[in-house]
């Protein structure tokens, strides 16, 4: 079974919260496997990056930068890489919330472009969470899904 690792920041409003289980609905109803991680409460291990068969990540606007624990789990793959460990080039999407700002979405695409095989467009919607982007993020599981069947 396909196993989607879905790693999101998410504090104050829970508004990345919302659209990371959003994401995992739609994993759930195309007949995959979750596991969600919020990097505000437990870092990323090793063995979840290795388990996973592609990945959503997910942040909130910081200062128009991700939040610092998504940075982290960045800078953890890089270290991860460069000990041999095979962490890249797996399929990614990636959702995103914000105060109205939006632009953490450059550097988080840059960062994820890094390691990651990008399926779609980045959701990326300001607070409080609108329907539509509950219902694109909800394809989006599905979609990281399907692009795992045809690897």
């Amino acid at each position: 079974m396909t196993n989607i690792l879905i790693v999101y920041h998410s504090q104050q409003y829970g508004n990345t919260k919302i659209l990371a289980e959003e994401v995992a609905a739609g994993v759930c109803d195309a007949g995959g496997e979750v596991t969600l991680i919020d990097t505000n409460v437990c870092r990323v291990k090793l063995e979840d990056v290795l388990g996973a068969d592609a990945f959503a990540l997910g942040t909130p606007d910081y200062f128009s930068y991700p939040a610092g624990t998504i940075k982290t789990f960045f800078d953890d793959l890089y270290l991860w890489d460069q000990a041999g460990q095979p962490v890249k080039g797996k399929p990614a999407s990636l959702f995103m919330s914000h105060g109205g700002g939006g632009r953490a979405k450059q550097p988080f695409e840059t960062f994820a472009d890094r390691f990651f095989r990008r399926t779609g467009e980045t959701v990326s919607c300001s607070r409080p969470i609108d329907d539509e982007a509950r219902k694109r993020c909800f394809e989006m599981g599905k979609t990281l899904v399907a692009a795992v069947a045809k690897v």
